[in-house]
This record gives structure tokens, sequence and C-alpha cells, in this order.
């Protein structure tokens, strides 16, 4: 995947667990026309009603390493013990559609795909303290107090990569944050190159006009 074949854009969400990632993300998707999201691969186990292949593709730890080693992803990572990765033949399928493509990823796998492609747009989402970003944690009922005692430190380790973000958006209202998140999608469809290509046949009527 080269930068000239990108006809959508690509859009990396990350943030710490617990800071409502996936439900802005979930939100921003179904609320935007032509914005897909990327389903990644994982090892670890589904939560409760979890879908296999619509929230993840869960696959065993041995699958992930042989589709690594063969190139499939475009980025990966270990977190809390289980390795995440995202198909890069699945997002350039979506790009080379005109789709707007939004990873969901952790600060690992943003600062790669970074890395690769820097016309990649990068937001993270912030909590507004981190009192409320362990009450969500507590709250959720998923894990021990062991479990979301180690969510909490990495969390504080993953909040010093913030500023390495294109965007920053603060998760206090959901509604607020969500808002944030599309003005950002709007903003960089409106640019002159993407309504060259978006509204190019007016563009061409236009200037023959003149």
């Amino acid at each position: 995947m080269t930068h000239q074949d990108l006809s959508g854009t690509l859009y990396i969400v990350s943030a710490p667990s617990g800071t409502g990632k996936t439900s802005l993300v979930n939100a921003l998707v179904r609320d935007t026309n032509h914005l897909k999201l990327s389903i990644s691969h994982t090892t670890r186990t589904a939560r409760p009603k979890e879908i296999d292949g619509y929230n993840y593709h869960f696959i065993s730890e041995a699958k992930f390493k042989q589709m690594k080693m063969a190139g499939v992803f475009m980025e990966s990572a270990k977190v809390f013990g289980n390795y995440y990765g995202t198909s890069q033949d699945a997002v350039q399928k979506m790009l080379d559609e005109g789709h707007d493509v939004v990873l969901e990823i952790d600060w690992q796998g943003a600062e790669q795909i970074k890395e690769r492609f820097p016309e990649a747009i990068s937001i993270f989402i912030l909590p507004p303290s981190i009192q409320a970003l362990k009450d969500r944690l507590e709250t959720r009922g998923q894990d021990s107090t062991e479990v979301i005692n180690n969510r909490m430190t990495k969390a504080i380790a993953e909040l010093k990569h913030h500023h390495k973000a294109d965007f920053l958006v603060i998760n206090d209202e959901f509604e607020e944050a969500l808002k944030s998140l599309k003005a950002i999608v709007k903003a960089n469809r409106m640019t002159t190159a993407k309504q060259q290509i978006i509204n190019r046949r007016l563009i061409e009527s236009l200037i023959s006009e003149a």
C-alpha cells in the first residue's frame, strides 16, 4: 500500500482502556456515511455479547503468528498478554472503494501506522480525569480489582503518548465528544484536495463556464 493508493482517508483512534473509545467509534461509524470500521484480529477471548467477525476476528495465537509472518498485518501489538493486528488487504479494499476507514487501535499500533502512512489522521481520546477513568473501569464490572489496577497503571503510561496524535478529544460528555469526532471527519472532507475528488464534475463544469 503506497501513499498514492489511498483514495479514502485512514483515521486512527487510540485511547487508554476505559476511556470510551469503542462506544465513540461505533457511534461515529453508525452516524457517518462512507466511514467503515476496520475489524482487528485478536488472540484474546471474546467477551459476553461480542461476535466473531463483528467486534473482532478471534483467532488462536498460533494462527496470529502465522499471519504476522506472512505479512498480513499493517500493524500489530501485544496488549495485556494478547495480540492484536490489522489486516492490510481488508483496509486497502475499503479505501480503494472510496470509503474512509477508522482503526480503533492502541498507541503502539497508531505509531506504526503513522510511521508508514503519515497522511493518516490520528486521534487520541482523553478521559476527563484519572478518577473518571477508574470509575468507568469499575462500572463495567468485567474485571477483577487486580486487572483494573493493572489497566490503570498501563493507562497512565499510555496517556504520555497523547502528544503524538493529530487531534485530541476529551470524553467527558459522550455526545460532545462524538460531535468533536464528527467535526474532524467533516473538516477533512472539506479540504480542497478532497473536494476536487468528491465534486470533480461540478468543479470541471464551473471552470469550463468561467
